[in-house]
């Protein structure tokens, strides 16, 4: 079964990423209720349509899903395992769809607990950024039921462009945890590169058109290697909630016996811009560390 385009949509975070996929959600003709801790955060889109509620709790309980993407794992635990939380206050049947990047075990103990109040859980963690957010395009990786997957395609479909299902539980966030591990040293390259031609005298405008649409070609090449060279530091996502997600893969990698020496490093890396003050800039920051 579909929900099709007519759903009742509480989303839950209207941050930098959230507050566009609202957008793109209404644009498809979904009624949206929203909550954030910062009401100011969903101000914009109150004026634009939808509907505020006073707590997760009270969102809960009205609509036919929940969407969230928060900041860290433990605001997920807390947001859907608390007392006064979505899963307790959720109706049967009730599709619950966490896409903040999080804990592959939590969201296991999420699914289980919802599963249990005759909700469907997803894990569906995001990668594009501001630009994949606003433009709905973002790659979207699920884990959860399959059937439950089915039934919510239409709204992931508003939202973004290369949407996979996964597998069970956790297995979108095992996913989002490969994508991070791949940009954590890609990025470490994306900045040595640049500041390498600059260094050599070169105009690293220009090696860029050379060097993106080959071999070395990447995604945050293309879209934050001009950011950097610009100066411009501003969040497409935030430096904290990298180091985050770092930590999280380090800790999983640990339990299936991994050692990831790149992890490591860009970890130390994005660890010294936050020591300089720099937690809320977008990751392409790390070039500061080269040009400093």
């Amino acid at each position: 079964m579909s929900l099709g385009k007519q759903a009742s949509i509480g989303f839950i975070g209207t941050g930098v990423m959230g507050k566009s996929m609202v957008r793109n959600l209404m644009k498809a003709g979904h009624e949206l209720h929203v909550y954030s801790r910062t009401k100011s955060k969903a101000d914009e889109l109150i004026v634009e349509g939808a509907i505020w509620h006073d707590s997760p709790a009270e969102l809960a309980h009205t609509v036919q899903v929940v969407i969230s993407i928060v900041g860290y794992p433990h605001d997920v635990e807390e947001l859907y395992l608390g007392d006064n939380g979505i899963v307790a206050n959720a109706k049967p049947g009730t599709y619950l769809i966490d896409m903040t990047t999080s804990s592959p075990s939590l969201a296991q103990s999420i699914q289980q607990a919802a599963s249990a109040k005759g909700c469907f859980s997803l894990d569906a963690p995001v990668s594009g950024g501001d630009v994949g957010a606003r433009e709905a395009r973002l790659s979207i990786m699920v884990g959860g039921d399959q059937a439950a997957f089915e039934a919510v395609k239409a709204i992931f479909e508003a939202m973004g462009t290369n949407i996979v299902y996964q597998g069970a539980a956790g297995a979108g966030q095992f996913t989002k945890m490969s994508n991070q591990i791949a940009i954590a040293s890609n990025m470490m390259g994306v900045c040595e590169a640049l500041s390498y031609a600059k260094k050599a005298g070169l105009d690293p405008q220009t090696v860029l058109k050379s060097i993106e649409t080959g071999a070395a070609g990447s995604w945050s090449l293309s879209n934050l290697g001009p950011r950097m060279l610009a100066g411009n530091f501003e969040p497409g996502f935030f430096v904290k909630h990298f180091i985050k997600d770092l930590n999280i893969a380090l800790q999983s990698a640990e339990e299936i016996g991994l050692d990831m020496h790149g992890v490591k490093l860009a970890k130390s890396l994005y660890e010294q811009l936050v020591q300089q003050g720099d937690q809320d800039c977008g990751t392409q920051a790390l070039f500061k560390l080269y040009i400093s």
